[in-house]
């Protein structure tokens, strides 16, 4: 082969070799498989191309396993996915043909553990209206289904046949391509794009993932059918954005959605963030690229999807509230409230989840400048105390956005800062020691507010309940039930209320 398997991806090529040698059925091995086994990409699913029926060789493949998987198939598209786990018996051979048999390696960790995904389709030409990405689709040869491919780099074949078992088949050349680093498509890139926009959005996730070059020509093509975008489902056009999210450096994505004319139409708030204006010789930061910068320093420390949203989302709302003061300059006052709010607007936009991981982003996006506040006054117990208890079991993640929304090209600046920075941390944890406040709730409830002075739910537990909190963020009363009690009764007489007997 002219590929590196695994001793246990060779034992199941070797299977579907055999399974479609005596249905008589050519395969191949086809797409990103081939594309990341040759880069040297981790790959845990691959997809098999046959002239015939590939739902009864998914059956017939499947039934060679032990135990037997089942098999998810689609008539009406004419696919059938199936999933491996740890089928591997290590004292088993299957040898592919008696003239080109390929030793299967036997010794085995036994904790090596194999999840692997399956895929068979039959060979098929595709032909595409207007108005939708959904091909009418026709059964055709290898290169029919090649020509389909979206980028050269993913219209790679191994064979699986008996007479030419391993043979690369590269009509376009992709294996170039993939030494060049570069993506384009098989066919004209206007027609490719205009028959399936969602490849637009593909190409630009490739180059992020792979850190490859979109294709001069093939760029200008996105550039061209644009607009095209709209008529993509708005979950595959969020589930290509959040793989570009997830990408090592996702700036690079977010660069091309911004220069393709995508991104003006997928997510315009985001191009909103462009530009640096100037008043009097005074300017503001490129907020688009400085939040990209972020994104970039955030994704070196995380690979949690929510958490490079808020630094995408962290300065949203600057555009919104941008002002020119005289004497002053540019400001924002208030951008993180503003945009805690858009975050549900964005979110229900995108179709992204409106649930727990909404509300952290929420969070972050919220609070945000206060730990970067506190390095610019004498940092007081009471606003450590404050901090903690609203970030709460979040507070990790609200540091590392800050930490990450440290950006400048001044690096005494930025070393300062981080100086700075340093000693909030260190404020945190001395106070968080002290008082034990991360996800801390009160030790006086309003259960027992109601109970000590025979209250119904009134304004008045609410007074009480909220002096208590306040006083023991302020450091007027240590956190404990004692005193808290003590102050409970004091603020009680207060409001002329007497415990009951």
């Amino acid at each position: 082969m002219d590929i590196q398997c695994t001793a246990k991806e060779l034992f199941i090529l070797k299977k579907i070799a055999k399974a479609a040698h005596e249905l008589n059925v050519p395969c191949w091995l086809i797409g990103g498989f081939v594309r990341d086994k040759i880069i040297g990409r981790p790959t845990k699913d691959a997809d098999i191309v046959c002239i015939g029926d590939g739902i009864e060789l998914a059956h017939k493949v499947a039934a060679a396993f032990h135990p037997k998987p089942h098999v998810a198939y689609f008539k009406t598209f004419g696919t059938a996915q199936i999933k491996l786990q740890d089928f591997f018996r290590p004292t088993e051979e299957v040898p592919l043909f008696h003239e080109q048999e390929i030793q299967t390696i036997i010794e085995q960790d036994e904790n090596d553990k194999l999840a692997f995904e399956i895929e068979f389709v039959g060979a098929r030409r595709e032909s595409y209206s207007l108005n939708s990405r959904k091909p009418a689709v026709a059964p055709g040869t290898l290169e029919d289904d090649q020509n389909r491919r979206d980028f050269t780099i993913n219209a790679l074949a191994i064979s699986l046949n008996k007479e030419d078992f391993g043979k690369l088949v590269d009509p376009f050349n992709g294996l170039k391509d993939i030494e060049a680093k570069i993506i384009q498509t098989p066919l004209k890139p206007a027609e490719t794009f205009s028959d399936d926009p969602l490849r637009m959005m593909r190409a630009i996730r490739f180059a992020a993932q792979l850190n490859f070059v979109i294709a001069e020509d093939t760029f200008k093509a996105i550039q061209q059918n644009a607009e095209r975008i709209k008529i993509v489902s708005q979950e595959r056009i969020t589930d290509e954005l959040n793989k570009i999210v997830l990408t090592k450096k996702p700036s690079i994505g977010f660069d091309l959605l911004s220069k393709s004319g995508l991104l003006q139409i997928i997510f315009p708030q985001m191009m909103l963030l462009h530009g640096a204006e100037y008043v009097d010789g005074k300017g503001h930061k490129d907020n688009f690229y400085h939040t990209l910068q972020v994104l970039d320093n955030i994704a070196e420390n995380t690979n949690d999807l929510w958490l490079r949203w808020a630094a995408i989302l962290h300065d949203i709302a600057k555009p919104a509230t941008k002002k020119f003061e005289e004497g002053h300059g540019w400001t924002f006052h208030g951008h993180e409230v503003v945009g805690a709010r858009m975050v549900s607007k964005i979110f229900t936009r995108l179709k992204l989840p409106l649930n727990e991981k909404m509300r952290l982003v929420q969070k972050l996006v919220e609070l945000h400048l206060r730990p970067i506040s506190l390095t610019k006054e004498n940092i007081t117990d009471s606003a450590v105390r404050r901090l903690l208890f609203d970030a709460g079991e979040d507070i990790d993640s609200l540091m590392m956005l800050c930490n990450a929304d440290i950006t400048s090209k001044n690096k005494y600046k930025v070393s300062r800062y981080l100086q700075n920075f340093e000693l909030v941390r260190q404020r945190m944890q001395a106070v968080e020691a002290s008082d034990s406040l991360r996800n801390w709730q009160p030790p006086i409830t309003g259960e027992i507010i109601m109970q000590t002075f025979g209250l119904q739910p009134s304004r008045e537990v609410g007074t009480i309940k909220d002096a208590i909190r306040e006083a023991i963020l302020d450091g007027v009363i240590p956190n404990t039930y004692s005193a808290a009690h003590q102050f409970m009764l004091q603020k009680a007489a207060e409001l002329n209320l007497q415990p009951i007997e």
